[in-house]
């Protein structure tokens, strides 16, 4: 498709190819619908890619996104995706320094082998129990709420009856975590490992009074109806590649180097302008959906913008020659990385980092969390280096928001990033820095990414991985039937920043296409020319 082509028409033009417009383009076009997806980048996937970002290095990394849990299979099967997931065997382990010793908590490994470093750890069986009943709790949760992220938006009191739990609801809906978790836990270390999952991608304290945290909460703990994250066979960009494949053999046209700049739409019908290195051109559609964030919405479609959003993480590939020996004598580096490795998140470290970074200051001891995928899935290794005994680590850096970096990002990401692993290099008997691999020129395989950086590569409004704060999954004023309405009655949200969005799930993409096929039940428009080529 050129630039200088005349008008076309489409039942559905999408703004966007990472996964969820993906998602989206393929169920419609499965459904006889015309489809097009407007991408500005020279690939698909958005955050949701693999690539080899070390020159030379045979190693395919999940470079953005990392795990997989809020995928529901139902998209899996509807779409007959060739995507794979794999169980990590170890759930988390966290170093800590008690009594002068380095020891740590590995979860993971069986029940009784969990019960025991508990009890190693805090002395007796108490914060077992109670982890178990919290996230029997949790558990409970996740199999009443998932299921209705593909269904129409569920009315609070609904959701509240679906639950069917009053202590649960209090605990995750309506009290700050923070309460539910010094409730519940009395050793630090323990508290602030469940907290965690209230700050991914979210600058917040465990008290603070928006829920905002709680709301970050609940998606972690939700997925797949148990919560567990796993990881993708052949690295994230395989879920996206078998996305864009399923799309295309639907009838779908996918026109990558083609960026939307505008959209003008009367509510029934719409005209998107799109940009590409010959020119703009345009095209005609009865529905728009826009898989980009909301602030890029307002700006194709001319509304006020949304409010600022601000994410707050710094994110790190690596590719080691070796996992590093940790001082913790009891603990394996194959089973410590194969799960999530914390680094300095304990409960007060946590909220002394967010006290800083609210302050305006770089944390001192910045907390983090590590994923070694290669441990999982080699494949991500090309044979000359999983023989050598390579291994993939991934890191994600709590507490980091956009403004930290406003004055000189580059500087702040090298402060920043010396300083994270300068905590991790407490834990372990050996540098990190020995272990790096270098890449064809020599340098060491590293790469930091902060808020700004996202912002620049792909577009994040403020770095935000998810575009902006996370929504309840149930209706409120305005949200609309499935949580993807716009203004605009056929223009549509179906990026992570429409209600029920965030991760890597596709449930945005899955539910604006089930608003258009809803809405959409006449004959479709006529498909353009099935003798044009491809774009």
């Amino acid at each position: 498709m050129s630039a200088n082509e005349p008008t076309r028409a489409y039942d559905a033009v999408i703004v966007g190819g990472g996964h969820n417009g993906l998602v989206a383009a393929a169920y419609l076009a499965r459904a006889g619908r015309s489809v097009l997806v407007l991408e500005r980048l020279d690939h698909t996937g958005g955050a949701a890619v693999s690539t080899r970002p070390f020159a030379g290095v045979d190693a395919r990394l999940s470079r953005y996104s990392y795990l997989v849990s809020l995928l529901p299979q139902k998209i899996v099967r509807d779409l007959g995706l060739d995507f794979r997931v794999r169980p990590r065997t170890i759930s988390s382990y966290t170093p800590v320094q008690r009594a002068g010793r380095p020891t740590g908590l590995l979860v993971g490994g069986g029940e009784q082998r969990t019960r025991e470093a508990f009890a190693r750890l805090t002395g007796g069986d108490r914060e077992y129990t109670a982890w178990r009943r919290f996230y029997g709790m949790t558990g409970h949760v996740a199999r009443r709420v998932f299921p209705t992220l593909t269904e129409p938006l569920p009315g609070r009191a609904e959701l509240r009856r679906r639950v069917g739990d009053e202590a649960a609801w209090r605990a995750l809906f309506e009290e700050p975590v923070g309460v539910a978790i010094e409730e519940t836990f009395t050793d630090d270390l323990v508290r602030g490992i469940v907290l965690t999952d209230a700050l991914i991608g979210t600058f917040a304290d465990a008290h603070d009074p928006t829920l905002v945290q709680n709301r970050c909460f609940l998606y972690h703990v939700i997925g797949g109806g148990t919560g567990a994250w796993d990881v993708p066979v052949g690295g994230m960009g395989a879920l996206t590649d078998a996305l864009a494949a399923a799309a295309r053999s639907a009838g779908a046209r996918i026109a990558t180097g083609h960026e939307a700049v505008r959209i003008d739409t009367d509510g029934h019908t719409a005209e998107i302008t799109y940009r590409t290195a010959d020119g703009e051109g345009t095209a005609a559609a009865r529905y728009v959906l826009v898989g980009a964030s909301p602030h890029q919405l307002a700006a194709l479609t001319g509304d006020p913008a949304p409010e600022p959003a601000e994410g707050a993480q710094l994110k790190v590939n690596m590719l080691l020659t070796r996992l590093p020996r940790l001082r913790d004598p009891d603990a394996d580096p194959r089973e410590a990385f194969a799960g999530t490795f914390h680094i300095a998140e304990g409960y007060r470290q946590l909220a002394t980092a967010h006290g800083e970074a609210a302050a305006g200051r770089l944390p001192a001891a910045p907390p983090s969390e590590i994923y070694c995928h290669s441990l999982t899935d080699p494949t991500v290794l090309g044979p000359r280096l999983a023989e050598r005994g390579c291994h993939t680590l991934t890191l994600f850096g709590l507490h980091a928001p956009a403004r930290l970096f406003d004055r000189d990002n580059d500087a702040a990401r090298e402060e920043l990033l010396a300083a994270t692993l300068a905590q991790l290099d407490t834990h372990l008997a050996e540098p990190l820095a020995d272990c790096l691999a270098t890449d064809a020129d020599g340098r060491p395989c590293i790469e930091a990414k902060t808020p700004l950086d996202l912002e620049r590569d792909l577009r994040l409004p403020g770095g935000h991985i998810f575009h902006r704060a996370l929504s309840w999954p149930y209706a409120e004023e305005g949200t609309g039937r499935w949580g993807v309405e716009t203004r605009h009655a056929n223009v549509l949200l179906c990026g992570a920043g429409a209600v029920r969005g965030g991760g890597v799930s596709g449930v945005p993409g899955h539910n604006a296409a089930m608003a258009v096929l809803e809405r959409d039940r006449p004959a479709p428009l006529s498909r353009p020319n099935a003798a044009s080529p491809p774009p």
